[in-house]
């Protein structure tokens, strides 16, 4: 019997990545031994990178390219905040570290991109906020996903038994 994705369209996509900017530098990359299972459809990789990954076979290769909007959005000036330094007495303040700060109801990840006599500069900025992104990836396994892993919203590892063993 020929199943179409139309009927089933959970699928559990594993795939190698090497990731770059637009400039070749290497920001990230999967361990070879180890793709990165994700269940279509739950978000849990870039919406423009998932649309791509969907399209492929496994074994397929390919370099795919996606601006800032398309992933981390654009650099946004108005994620930058001059916080008085005695609000942030409680904290160990050093360039380039990230905060957990709480606002309003959600907790968000700051990096320290300056510190004055008075003052320290925030960026809420993602660290990818307006980088352009290429993407070298290879699909390793396809697979139906599990009733399981339809329930929790993720995929299970490579053969949808990893925490059950």
């Amino acid at each position: 019997m020929n199943q179409t994705t139309t009927t089933n369209p959970k699928r559990v996509i594993a795939f190698n990545y090497i990731l770059k900017n637009s400039t070749g530098e290497v920001l990230d990359k999967s361990d070879p031994n180890q793709p990165m299972p994700f269940l279509e459809g739950k978000q849990q990789i870039l919406p423009a990178l998932e649309a791509e990954l969907t399209k492929m076979a496994e074994g397929d290769r390919k370099e795919i390219k996606l601006l800032a909007k398309e992933s981390y959005g654009d650099f946004r000036a108005d994620m930058i905040m001059e916080v008085p330094k005695e609000e942030l007495a409680h904290l160990k303040l050093e360039m380039g570290a990230h905060l957990q700060l709480q606002m309003e109801s959600q907790t968000r990840v700051v990096k320290v991109t300056k510190i004055s006599e008075t003052h320290v500069i925030l960026d809420g900025n993602h660290p990818l906020a307006g980088v352009d992104l290429v993407f070298d990836v290879e699909i390793m396994l396809i697979r139906e996903a599990t009733a399981d892993e339809i329930i929790h919203g993720h995929a299970h590892g490579l053969h949808g038994h990893a925490h059950h063993h």
